[in-house]
């Protein structure tokens, strides 16, 4: 694919940039096929030239030439050293470590060699860094992380074909929906017949394809791990242990719940999210809109996309980000806290929202400081003093700042 079809992703280039001024390590992470590969050609283009030297774990002579390590690492002269699929060799982090600290020049201390001062590695990963295991621990205080996501809003101009393929590059840029729906059926099987056996997890395809499916059915509501087990005949145990699998490779996102100190009864499991509205299409069975614009739970798939681009929007970690309900039905459907103010998100599949019960009682019990709505529309209008109804075209657009008064 054309490097120029990813120009957009301007933001993720500067991230890189940014690490590399506090760390030696950049590890860029995200779902594979997203484009991470592409992001780094981009950025070797642009800054390092012929000064950067690529490794493809994928490719089995790269995979034997880094048998030993350290020798084959040291042995290269560039300053850059790109290491693609590194959750292949997750032993690698030690080396990795090894050789930064060598680099390393220390505080105070002259170091003409333009070799020591210089070596960076940018490192990528088609898992969290939680399933690349020893990488949090290894490598602490010198690597910094990027996740690199799908397609948003910021890069693309048709609101709906996002929604309905996803925002995959080969899923979003294909020619027809039937072949953006035929490359997610291909993406889907690979996954679980390659990729998951990859990082270690003996589980059977036909075995996660129903779990992931059934994870379909609970997309945007209340994680019932007892409920799903014994749907699959399978222990609780095991259950969860899919459901981190899943959410590990960026599948699907498990929303914690937020809790008060109130007397009120308030709802204390996770709830579950696919993070790619496209692949939770393909595995509904969702082949073009009209199939999708007819199904019930319309507005709880909307809801999940919507969830996505706001995240993104705010520019929050995962750790985060919350949702808030009570046994009575009050519910919240994001908290966030940023720039120390608490704000909450409600999402609503409506032509025109309205400020709710529910709406109320979060304000109160959770003591937001603003409420924003966002709805499928493209306009940014308020509703009282502390609730703003937003467009989730618009969504970029918002300046929270202004909203908070700072």
């Amino acid at each position: 694919m054309s490097l120029k079809k990813y120009t957009s992703r301007e933001r993720y280039l500067q991230d890189i940039v940014d690490n590399f001024l506090i760390h030696p390590i950049c590890a860029i992470l995200g779902p594979r096929q997203v484009g991470k590969t592409t992001l780094s050609r981009l950025y070797v283009e642009r800054y390092f030239s012929q000064d950067a030297y690529l490794l493809d774990l994928e490719n089995k002579e790269d995979l034997a030439r880094l048998d030993n390590p350290m020798l084959t690492l040291r042995s290269i002269s560039q300053r850059l050293i790109v290491i693609d699929e590194v959750q292949l060799r997750p032993e690698l982090f030690s080396t990795l470590r090894v050789l930064v600290d060598e680099f390393r020049v220390p505080s105070g201390v002259h170091n003409s060699s333009e070799e020591a001062q210089k070596k960076q590695f940018l490192i990528l990963g088609s898992a969290s860094r939680e399933l690349i295991r020893q990488s949090s621990e290894t490598l602490a205080g010198r690597i910094g992380y990027i996740e690199l996501p799908p397609f948003s809003l910021t890069e693309v101009y048709d609101t709906t074909r996002l929604w309905m393929r996803g925002g995959f590059p080969d899923s979003y840029l294909a020619q027809t929906d039937a072949a953006s729906y035929s490359w997610r059926q291909d993406y889907i099987q690979t996954f679980l017949e390659r990729d998951i056996p990859s990082l270690g997890f003996d589980i059977p395809a036909v075995q996660m394809r129903r779990f992931w499916l059934m994870l379909a059915h609970y997309h945007g509501q209340i994680f019932n791990a007892s409920e799903i087990g014994r749907s699959l005949g399978i222990s609780d145990h095991t259950v969860r242990k899919y459901l981190d699998i899943l959410a590990g490779t960026f599948m699907v996102r498990v929303l914690l719940p937020w809790f008060e100190n109130l007397s009120k009864r308030q709802v204390r499991a996770p709830k579950i999210y696919f993070r790619d509205s496209g692949i939770l299409h393909a595995l509904m069975g969702f082949e073009n809109h009209d199939q999708l614009y007819r199904n019930p739970k319309l507005g709880a798939f909307w809801e999940g996309f919507a969830l996505e681009e706001i995240i993104l929007a705010i520019d929050v970690v995962a750790e985060g980000c919350f949702f808030w309900a009570t046994q009575a039905g009050a519910e919240l459907d994001l908290l966030i806290m940023k720039y120390g103010k608490r704000i909450g998100f409600e999402i609503k599949y409506a032509d025109a929202p309205t400020i709710t019960k529910s709406m109320r009682i979060a304000l109160e019990d959770l003591q937001l400081d603003y409420l924003i709505i966002v709805y499928p529309g493209n306009k940014i209008f308020p509703l009282s003093e502390k609730i703003t109804v937003c467009g989730l075209e618009q969504i970029y657009h918002l300046s929270l700042l202004s909203l908070l008064g700072l």
